[in-house]
């Protein structure tokens, strides 16, 4: 899956930050994609999860609610990504980089699994995170 994710982050527009989210329905089949799109849409909203689960739910088309769907993704969610995973009722989140700076799914805060909340999606993190994290570095070594 985070392969998957892997090649949509490869084909982000010129000046976004190159990361991919992949929703999966339960039977493993790729539903959505997306890619951060915050620089090109001028949207501050605009990250990959957000965009992928605007398409999921689309494609379900019973309303808002993924339950049994996957995200994976390259870059830990941020806090919004993490409350509308929750919000979505996603079943599980797989990501590859870990994100210190913003990161809301283990690293600076843990959003989906607050026991506060009704749904907690299950999460593995770290998946082929070196060549997610790759991506980003060589994204950001090419700006500077």
């Amino acid at each position: 899956m985070i392969r998957a994710a892997i090649e949509a982050a490869r084909t982000a527009p010129d000046g976004d930050v190159p990361v991919g989210a992949v929703v999966f329905d339960e039977d493993g089949a790729a539903v959505a994609r997306a890619v951060n799109s915050r620089e090109t849409t001028s949207d501050p909203t605009a990250h990959a999860e957000i965009i992928a689960l605007r398409a999921a739910a689309r494609v379900y088309g019973d309303g808002w609610r993924l339950e049994g769907a996957t995200l994976a993704v390259t870059l830990e969610p941020c806090t919004m990504c993490a409350g509308a995973l929750v919000l979505a009722r996603v079943s599980r989140v797989v990501f590859g980089a870990w994100e210190p700076k913003t990161g809301a799914v283990g690293s600076l805060w843990d959003v989906v699994r607050d026991r506060r909340l009704m749904h907690r999606p299950q999460v593995r993190g770290g998946v082929l995170e070196d060549e997610c994290a790759g991506i980003l570095e060589d994204f950001f070594r090419e700006r500077r």
